[in-house]
């Protein structure tokens, strides 16, 4: 009879980590374009066309009246790093970086926003 007792306690205390592990999924997406907010963290400063474009958590905003407006990357802009989050993808027989929904290219040592209609996508990690 303790060992039966002793197997459930075991099973028990296994649920309940396994319970503990799963609660901590985090899904983040991309805002909507147009989308405002007040402030945003450490953002990077990129000039593409005589327009400033600011970077922060893989979002591109635009400053309107003191608050950031969500855009969409423009396409031809250059940076010099994309997070370590982005992902390696073929799209069309081309190998390009992914992250937050937004393409890039690398071309030398920056990464280029590209635009990607219809995509023939294969994703490594």
């Amino acid at each position: 009879m303790k060992n039966v007792k002793n197997v459930f306690i075991v099973l028990f205390l296994l649920g309940g980590m396994l319970m503990t592990t799963a609660q901590t999924t985090v899904i983040r997406t991309y805002p909507r374009t147009g989308t405002v907010v007040t402030t945003i963290r450490k953002p990077k400063i990129v000039v593409h066309k005589n327009t400033r474009f600011y970077f922060a958590d893989g979002v591109w905003y635009n400053v309107n009246n003191k608050k950031y407006v969500v855009v969409s990357a423009p396409t031809g802009l250059t940076i010099n790093r994309l997070p370590r989050a982005r992902k390696v993808v073929i799209v069309n027989g081309k190998r390009l970086f992914k992250y937050r929904g937004v393409f890039y290219k690398k071309t030398g040592r920056n990464f280029v926003v590209v635009n990607v209609q219809h995509p023939l996508l294969s994703v490594y990690f």
